[in-house]
Formats: C-alpha cells, structure tokens, sequence
C-alpha cells in the first residue's frame, strides 16, 4: 500500500475471535449456510485486497484450528485479555505494520468501502496527527438510541469522537430542534504504536463502568477520527442476528 507523500505503509488486518459470549456462545464456530462465522469473516476481509496480510486472533483451539485447516492465517494469544483490541495487541507486537485494522470476528459481510474509508484516514494524514479512527453510523431508531447494547458516540465539528456511552447521548432537551445521534461501529484503524501503548494503558474509571474500550482512548488524550458510513454489514451478537444473517444469504441467493 503506497502513499505519495509518506512511502510505503503496511496495512495489516487483525480479527480477534473468542470462543466465549454471554449472547451467543460459540457464535465463532456457528454454520453460516455452509461456512461457519469465522470463516466467512476472514474471507471476506481478505477478499477486500486492501490488506498485505489479514490474520485470526484467538484464544481457542477450536477456532485457530477452523481458520487454518480452511487455508487462512491465524494466530494464538497466550494471556487472557479483557478487549479485542488487547489481543490484538499480543499479536500486533510481533509483526512488522504501520495501521492495523481490527476487524471484528462476528461481522461476516464486512463492506469494503468502510475499510477503505478507515485506511485513507491516515493515507491523508500527511501530519502524522490522527492515532486512530472507527466507524459511526446515523441512528435514526429511537428504540436503538435507548438500547444499552447499541453504543453512541458524539462527534465534535471535526468529526473527533468527545465521548462513547451505552446511554442515550446528547441528552435531548432541547425538544425545538430534532436529536441527531450516532452509532459507534466497533471497527478500528490503529498506528501501530497507539494499539500497543493502548495495551500497556490500565482501564479508566469511565471504560470500566460502560465496559466501551474505546473510552480508554479518549481518557488518555488520543484523537479518535469518526468516520461516518452506511455500508456496514450485519454483526451477529445474538441468535436473532444469525437468523437475520441467515435471511440475507436467501436474499442475495447464497
């Protein structure tokens, strides 16, 4: 991957996979019309070509065991990590990349255009200024404003994120004028020595209390780029989203 004015960058996908999920246990492993989750994730991001290399990170035999027998590359973590983005991190700290993006294992139809959108943030950045940037989406369903499991983000004029919370953020109470709010889409573009200085950061009161590993950004002064998308797939936290992930390959005839 070339930049005209900062050289060659080397841009590395990472999928953090866990076995465990309170919502969903073993959605990894789950058969997707004949692919399981994980293998629908990891190819579909490798078949994107922006990467020079798209890894697993898991911390299952199971799943090391799924991607690599199906010919992909994947990696073990060896501690226990409380984040996606401090795995990633064990295995960011043995590779040699400049942005790394952290594509969620649970997302199997992944646009290419959001990717895309989320490297040219720093292909751009000829100052070198931005630590990372992640995806935000328009939300325009009142019950998903309300809803603890969507996350909302604020942006500021620059399209910085100020602040992530489970709650209904701003707070509405100027009912004169209409409420804009917006999803956070946890997909992150990192320099490599912001995602690593972000494993060796203790979690922060606020991180702690909403359990959002973006907020530890944001508490410890990094500049978090919003971009803002509308091609983002569907991400299978629940039985209900695999059905619907489901009704979607029926849809497009897979």
């Amino acid at each position: 991957m070339v930049n005209a004015n900062m050289g060659y960058m080397k841009i590395v996908a990472l999928i953090p996979a866990r076995y465990g999920s309170t919502r969903f246990p073993a959605k990894m492993l789950a058969v997707l019309k004949g692919k399981t989750i994980i293998r629908r994730t990891y190819e579909a991001t490798v078949a994107t070509g922006l990467f020079d290399d798209v890894r697993v990170v898991t911390d299952d035999e199971r799943i090391y065991n799924e991607v690599v027998s199906n010919c992909g590359k994947a990696m073990m973590s060896k501690k226990e990590h409380e984040t996606g983005s401090d795995r990633i991190a064990e295995a960011a700290a043995q590779m040699n990349a400049d942005i790394i993006i952290n594509v969620q294992g649970d997302e199997p139809f992944t646009q290419r255009q959001s990717l895309k959108d989320l490297i040219n943030v720093f292909k751009n950045d000829t100052a070198g200024s931005i630590d990372l940037a992640s995806l935000a989406q328009e939300l325009y369903d009142e019950e998903q404003v309300k809803n603890p499991n969507c996350v909302k983000v604020v942006l500021d004029k620059d399209g910085y994120a100020m602040y992530f919370s489970r709650s209904p953020i701003p707070y509405h109470r100027n009912n004169e004028i209409k409420g804009v709010y917006y999803q956070h889409i946890g997909i992150y573009a990192f320099r490599r020595k912001t995602l690593l200085e972000f494993a060796r950061t203790p979690m922060g009161i606020a991180e702690n209390m909403e359990k959002i590993e973006a907020i530890r950004y944001l508490e410890n002064g990094r500049k978090m780029k919003m971009v803002l998308t509308d091609t983002v797939g569907i991400r299978i936290d629940t039985p209900e989203d695999f059905k619907n992930a489901e009704r979607y390959l029926e849809e497009i005839g897979e």
